[in-house]
């Protein structure tokens, strides 16, 4: 033993604590350490997301069965597990969360953009790193840890990458509906995506309300559609035109499941973002329908464009839409406009059944 490590114990003994116990408790903490940083570093990011989602998004139990409201309402909840799940989970799931990089983020965030999903690149990038950020609170993550999701937006903000795209404005004009209209039987989409896209074209839903559909939500008889979680959190019933039931009633036939439309790989509602990867893959080969680019979701812009054209009033075109009133009227004045709405509908669906006529004439 040095004569400063005498000294050192001999000040331990004279304090009344024991050398030899002191040398055990520092190797422990020792040990304990390197098995906690070992553990974070297997911490994957797959479930790190879990670990946001349940933790903090999500309504969840404490061990005395109290319910914890999440950070999000349910339909939110919903949005945030199917944004970080389709492409982080998919792509960097099983990766420790410690070894993600900067490049690693760029390139997914790219990835992204380039199927023409710059919107949804911007709520991965906003939620993964508010996963981080949460791991990073916990102490699920060392808090020296440099958040990559960080570095990477800081990166695309010098490069002039932009996430976001613009509000939409897209509206397909007559020509192009009409184009459209010749194109879809014939396209190369699969069938539950052409049945998706004309129900929206038939009732100017949101495509996801049709991917999210059961069909205990479906009423033959009184021709309605129960939407119970709107974009607004408030339920409403869209009024079905002969059309839409027709074309209801015949995919009713081949159907077997709980939901109108299913994923050939989960047997649950088809996630809405099929729908940009199969639009997005045939323009990849050259298989689109050749006008400017368009979205599923500019086909309900088109209705509600449509209808206006109609010389629908506002009210009810607005009703079609399951747009909510604000201020004073929206709070008094409930009126659904019901009927309304269905005879709109189906001079709608009149003028497209003449766009299409005018089709098979040429």
């Amino acid at each position: 033993m040095q004569l400063a490590e005498a000294r050192l114990e001999l000040k331990i003994r004279e304090s009344g604590q024991c050398p030899r116990e002191l040398r055990e408790q520092q190797k422990i903490k020792e040990l304990q350490l390197k098995k906690a940083q070992e553990n974070k570093s297997n911490f994957a990011i797959k479930e790190m997301i879990d670990l946001y989602l349940t933790e903090y998004i999500q309504d969840h139990q404490t061990k005395d069965g109290k319910v914890i409201k999440g950070a999000r309402k349910p339909k939110g909840q919903n949005e945030v597990r199917r944004t970080l799940y389709a492409d982080p989970v998919q792509i960097l799931g099983n990766q420790p969360a410690t070894d993600v990089t900067r490049q690693n983020i760029i390139d997914l965030i790219k990835g992204i953009c380039e199927r023409g999903a710059k919107v949804q690149a911007g709520n991965v990038l906003r939620e993964l790193n508010a996963a981080y950020e949460y791991a990073l609170g916990t102490g699920k993550i060392a808090n020296n840890f440099d958040n990559p999701v960080i570095l990477a937006k800081n990166s695309l903000q010098k490069a002039k990458f932009k996430l976001t795209s613009k509000r939409g404005s897209r509206v397909l004009s007559e020509l192009e509906l009409k184009q459209f209209l010749k194109w879809l039987p014939i396209c190369k989409l699969p069938e539950k995506a052409k049945h998706i896209l004309l129900l929206t074209l038939y009732t100017g839903c949101r495509t996801g309300e049709w991917c999210n559909a059961k069909w205990e939500d479906i009423n033959f008889e009184k021709s309605t559609f129960h939407i119970k979680l709107t974009k607004t959190e408030t339920e409403r019933y869209v009024q079905l035109t002969k059309k839409a039931i027709n074309l209801l009633k015949c995919i009713k036939e081949k159907s077997s499941t709980d939901y109108l439309f299913t994923s050939n790989y989960t047997g649950k509602a088809l996630d809405q973002k099929k729908l940009t990867e199969y639009t997005w893959l045939l323009r990849r080969n050259n298989e689109m329908l050749n006008i400017p680019h368009w979205t599923p979701h500019d086909l309900r812009r088109t209705v509600r464009t449509g209808l206006s054209r109609l010389r629908c009033s506002n009210e009810i075109a607005e009703a079609i839409l399951g747009h909510s009133r604000k201020g004073i009227e929206g709070t008094y004045d409930l009126y659904r406009y019901d009927d309304e709405c269905r005879e709109w509908l189906e001079k709608w669906c009149d003028y497209l059944d003449g766009l299409h006529k005018t089709n098979r004439k040429n």
